[in-house]
């Protein structure tokens, strides 16, 4: 089987039934390896999502995130990506957490890191249970199949949508009436002619609780993202200084954030049925921000093995820690903010300097400066220490 960063396999097999046949028994095995739900679209079944992505590009609402802005036709309509699927299957693994997210948001002194990220990379786990059934699937019916998770061209949520599994929420993610917003998603793409789902119904109603507890507000309007405000963007794929009117509001957040899925009502079902294997790794449920200000390269990708933290590089990852660190208000993490002053990377450099502004007195600081300025070459680390001698 060929395999890649892409997500994707190409399978082929003899098959031995076809069509409805196969659809209960894809359930039965999709529920043996370790899926929660399953549904089946068709790839012509997004045309509305679509339009609403275009809409999301052209407001440059995707940030730095040029990868979604490239070929955005083959995103628009899985046939764009393969001109032979003919039914597209969605499945699900429930992640929900066995307690609240929101509860590491008081413990300052510790990071609070999204519950999708606290356990294995989903990206591996999931993809080999993609990959089992779609060998499945091959060896059972006669056709064709492509795996997908995550990392290609793939409208995930509204294709989830259109086979059943939930709805696209006022957050922007799917939701489930049996596993609230919590779900990992994957997909196949087949040659084979399954029977459709009907797609799933809104119903958030009246409810906007996702939007009202957004720090960043990041929600312009329901079902509505700008992910340029949005902490998640803002810790994982943004490679360059936070904004300043956005680091109070991140708090301790150092990799992601939850509150929107955490307060959706529908996660009262979530927890039935979760998988051990996506359970969280204890040293990332709520780790000490002292110990992780110190990590170098060796120490950040060790302690993040098989972890998708581990994609943002250790400058990134200190630059976050960096600025739970300024909102904290914990002494002992301005020795080591000030440590990391001489750090390699302007990135931690300019982060160390901010935290500093929150947590030494200005004398100290001018001190800092007046010692540190002269040597220093990067524009946007200068800019920190100018901006920090003109705060109160």
């Amino acid at each position: 089987m060929a395999g890649g960063r892409s997500g994707v396999a190409d399978l082929r097999g003899p098959g031995l039934l076809s069509g409805a046949d196969v659809r209960a028994a894809l359930s039965r095995e999709a529920q043996a390896l370790g899926f929660d739900c399953i549904g089946v679209t068709t790839p012509d079944a997004i045309s509305v999502a679509a339009k609403h992505f275009r809409d999301f590009l052209d407001a440059g609402a995707h940030g730095d995130m040029d990868w979604l802005a490239r070929d955005p036709e083959r995103r628009a309509d899985p046939r764009g990506l393969w001109p032979d699927v003919r039914s597209v299957i969605m499945l699900g693994v429930n992640y929900g957490p066995d307690e609240d997210p929101l509860d590491i948001l008081k413990q300052r002194a510790r990071g609070a890191i999204s519950v999708y990220a606290q356990g294995d990379d989903y990206h591996d786990v999931i993809k080999k249970r993609l990959k089992a059934l779609a060998r499945w699937l091959v060896a059972t019916a006669n056709c064709e199949v492509k795996v997908f998770v995550d990392t290609a061209a793939v409208m995930e949520k509204p294709l989830a949508q259109a086979s059943g599994l939930g709805w696209q929420g006022k957050h922007t993610n799917l939701v489930s009436r049996e596993f609230g917003s919590w779900l990992f998603l994957g997909a196949i793409f087949t040659t084979l002619e399954l029977p459709r789902e009907e797609a799933e119904a809104d119903h958030c109603g009246s409810c906007q609780a996702c939007l009202d507890i957004c720090p960043t507000a990041a929600f312009p309007a329901p079902y509505k993202l700008d992910a340029r405000r949005c902490i998640s963007y803002l810790t994982i794929e943004h490679k360059r200084p936070i904004p300043h009117e956005f680091r109070k509001a991140i708090g301790n957040r150092i990799y992601g954030c939850d509150d929107c899925l955490a307060v959706c009502p529908w996660n009262k079902f979530a927890q039935e049925g979760r998988e051990t294997k996506l359970a969280a790794r204890g040293e990332l449920r709520a780790p000490e921000l002292t110990e992780l200000v110190r990590l170098d390269d060796a120490a950040f990708r060790a302690r993040f093995t098989k972890s998708p933290v581990k994609r943002i590089g250790r400058d990134r990852f200190i630059r976050n820690v960096l600025i739970a660190s300024g909102n904290s208000g914990e002494a002992a993490l301005a020795v080591e903010a000030e440590r990391l002053l001489s750090d390699a990377s302007p990135l931690v450099r300019g982060a160390a300097v901010w935290a500093l502004a929150q947590l030494v007195d200005r004398r100290r600081f001018d001190a800092l400066a007046s010692q540190m300025m002269a040597a220093e070459t990067d524009a946007d680390v200068r800019s920190e220490w100018e901006i920090g001698a003109r705060l109160p």
